[in-house]
């Protein structure tokens, strides 16, 4: 391997030039590796990270390390589904426009496709499958691939002192509570003003804040129906998708407060087995949209939810993305971004410590997330397969009546 591809990753925004055959290979390829990808991203969005991580920057060499860090920390800065936003900045940057749906599209098919079945499944029955099993092996090997993403991103974020400080400081105000938002504004505004501030001649570029407060506009809380129909759903889960940051548990504050408390749409019973079945699937939790859909309008609505709590990623994402080169040429809004993408690589690390105390719960789990570890540093096995066999010990340690 060229030592120096990682510094001078092969270009991809070439796409225009390629051949109709270059073209369509480029769209298989994505295709390919992200519904891969949604089909065993178990694990929540540091997982998901750690994942793409793996899959584009060290296996196909398709960006740099701090390539990807500038997408993670934009997409921080972005309100909706993290580790889908980032799945299509990656294809946008492949294949632009085409790219971009293709890559989200098959980033979140396979999960929506399953929790629409369990959806379905549900209804019928009106109990959550329990698959306890799966998560119990699943969860100790998520804990070594993130550990692996954190180390190679984390020493490139990590670049001085100032940035080093920042993720420091990320870590601990994590375990604070604090927005998730607001820490990725302080962390970006102080490594900003340290690294500019003997700077007397450079202005303040543009700045990519949070497009909430005027997403936030975009359709108001939609009123209560006799007979609610997809395109009520559509437009309820629109306007999640435009002003929702944060993980699965903030989604459940939102769906509780509206969904339950003032539509009484649904029952919180209801509510908790959506969340529910959001993190026992592969891919995005905000495929719980799926599951919320077809309860309110069947097919239609399950579709319906989908995609209104997914779209506004896809436009984001589209219209942001052009703009990173150009924050990154800008001496006080690349500080900004240095800030963020370190202050991201803190939150990721807080999110790690949380999962891994969810996940090592005996001494069995220990000795798979310890095996794993030594499985994704010393032989580099893909985390894609590591995830399937973590599956797999869970169902053989189920059937044996371990689990």
């Amino acid at each position: 391997m060229n030592p120096n591809l990682e510094e001078h990753p092969v270009e991809s925004s070439d796409y225009a030039m390629l051949s109709p055959e270059g073209q369509r290979h480029r769209l298989v390829e994505l295709a390919t590796v992200f519904f891969r990808l949604g089909t065993v991203a178990f694990g929540g969005p540091a997982a998901h990270i750690a994942m793409m991580d793996d899959e584009v920057v060290k296996r196909r060499q398709w960006m740099s390390h701090e390539a990807l860090l500038d997408l993670i920390g934009v997409t921080n800065l972005l309100p909706g589904p993290n580790s889908t936003e980032l799945a299509i900045h990656i294809g946008y940057e492949r294949a632009r426009w085409r790219g971009l749906f293709v890559a989200g599209i098959s980033f979140v098919l396979p999960a929506m496709v399953l929790v629409w079945l369990l959806a379905a499944l549900y209804v019928q029955y009106q109990t959550v499958p329990q698959m306890a099993w799966l998560l119990y092996g699943i969860k100790p090997v998520i804990i070594a691939v993130v550990l692996q993403a954190l180390w190679k991103l984390g020493k490139k974020a990590a670049k001085d002192r100032p940035t080093t400080m920042s993720g420091m400081v990320a870590i601990a105000l994590y375990f604070t509570g604090i927005n998730e938002v607001l820490l990725l504004l302080i962390c970006g505004l102080a490594v900003m003003l340290v690294k500019n501030w003997q700077s007397q001649n450079t202005t303040i570029s543009v700045f990519l804040l949070p497009a909430s407060g005027a997403l936030a506009q975009v359709g108001t809380t939609t009123s209560a129906a006799v007979s609610l129909g997809w395109v009520s759903v559509f437009l309820f889960f629109l306007k999640i998708g435009c002003v929702l940051y944060g993980s699965g548990y903030v989604l459940l504050a939102f769906l509780q407060r509206d969904l339950v408390e003032n539509h009484q749409w649904l029952t919180s019973q209801q509510l908790l087995d959506a969340i529910a079945i959001g993190q026992i699937t592969p891919g995005p939790v905000f495929t719980t949209a799926t599951f919320v859909g077809y309860l309110l309008a069947g097919n239609a609505g399950a579709l319906a939810g989908t995609i209104g709590i997914f779209l506004p990623a896809f436009l984001l994402v589209g219209i942001v993305n052009p703009w990173v080169p150009k924050i990154r040429r800008s001496p006080w809004a690349s500080g900004f971004l240095d800030g963020v993408n370190a202050g991201s690589l803190g939150l990721m690390a807080g999110v790690t410590f949380t999962l891994a105390q969810a996940a090592l719960v005996d001494w069995v789990t220990v000795v798979l997330a310890v095996l794993s570890a030594i499985a994704v540093f010393r032989f580099k096995i893909n985390s894609a397969w590591l995830v399937i066999g973590g599956g797999v010990i869970g169902l053989l340690l189920h059937l044996v009546g371990l689990v």
